[in-house]
């Protein structure tokens, strides 16, 4: 509704507003896809390689196996679906197993079309999924966790009558951290394919920024993400190169380039916000509400997500 899609006729701009849109109640883990004609291009791409057989033409695609149900589809609806429309054969390996997705084909363009709708259907529902990883650069160091302990026994001392806050709302000293972006690995393959790929960003210009040396930075000053510091959900502290470089936030910006070329990451902003978050309201604990959550939700890993409850900060970045 905020973002409706945009639509150019002429000199004009027409906003493409839904009329109606219904919900039915369905189960996430086989949720199924129309891929019909007009779901997306079928234009050949270069960036797969599809291989002339005896039988006719083939084109191999590497897929997490946590995804395979996606194109399998409810009851095998998706896949037959695709089959049927491209005029080609799927072959999916086993649950739980690693391995390529095959697509076999009479007719080259047909191979090119299935594939083409499969990547589709990977990225839709690749950016539903939580993240696994993140990428960041550690500051947990002693003198910082520190100084951290003394900042949080200063706020829960001056501030703990304030609205919201609370000893649990503040992070954990040995996970301080800047964090540059998350990903989502959904197998040893792509986590080794992230470790390669940091490693190549350390030679090709980490190290030449750097100089092959630490780069000493100041962790001072609070800010919070929103827009009301009587409402806060995030309070972070901010970080400087002590020499006034940007050093710092060039290899941030140049990590995150790659990482976002690679398909690794997707890119949320223009350049990384340097932050170390201290408190946080995703950390609260309110060890009364979880219980009755429990009793209320028996099943692992299906508990309802709680609201988050904001905290009053104004007297924080006061102090």
């Amino acid at each position: 509704v905020l973002r409706p899609t945009l639509i150019r006729i002429g000199d004009r701009v027409y906003r493409k507003n839904l009329i109606q849109e219904q919900s039915y109640p369905h189960d996430d883990e086989e949720e199924d896809f129309c891929a019909g004609p007009g779901d997306c291009p079928d234009e050949p791409c270069d960036a797969f390689t599809v291989e002339e057989t005896e039988r006719g033409f083939q084109c191999r695609v590497e897929v997490p196996s946590p995804l395979y149900k996606y194109i399998i589809g409810k009851k095998g609806e998706t896949k037959k679906r695709l089959e049927t429309e491209t005029r080609t054969s799927i072959s999916i390996p086993k649950p739980g197993v690693e391995g390529e997705i095959v697509i076999t084909g009479q007719h080259r363009s047909g191979v090119i079309s299935a594939r083409t709708r499969i990547d589709v259907l990977l990225d839709s529902f690749r950016r539903k999924q939580p993240f696994t990883h993140f990428l960041s650069f550690a500051l947990n160091q002693p003198a910082i966790q520190e100084s951290f302990l003394h900042f949080k026994d200063e706020v829960l001392e001056k501030c703990s009558k304030d609205h919201g806050v609370s000893s649990s709302l503040f992070q954990n000293p040995a996970k301080l951290h800047l964090t540059l972006g998350t990903l989502v690995l959904l197998n040893q393959q792509e986590i080794q394919k992230a470790c390669d790929l940091l490693q190549r960003c350390k030679e090709d210009f980490v190290d030449q920024i750097t100089g092959g040396k630490p780069l000493a930075v100041e962790v001072a000053g609070v800010e919070y993400m929103n827009d009301d510091p009587a409402v806060m959900d995030v309070l972070y502290a901010q970080v400087h190169m002590k020499d006034g470089s940007d050093r710092l936030q060039v290899i941030a910006d140049q990590l995150v380039e790659r990482f976002v070329a690679s398909g690794l990451m997707l890119k949320e902003w223009d350049r990384v916000k340097l932050h170390a978050t201290v408190m946080n309201t995703l950390f609260r604990k309110d060890p009364s509400r979880e219980a009755a959550e429990e009793r209320n939700n028996p099943v692992p890993g299906k508990s309802s997500l709680k609201e988050r409850e904001s905290f009053d900060g104004r007297n924080i970045l006061k102090v």
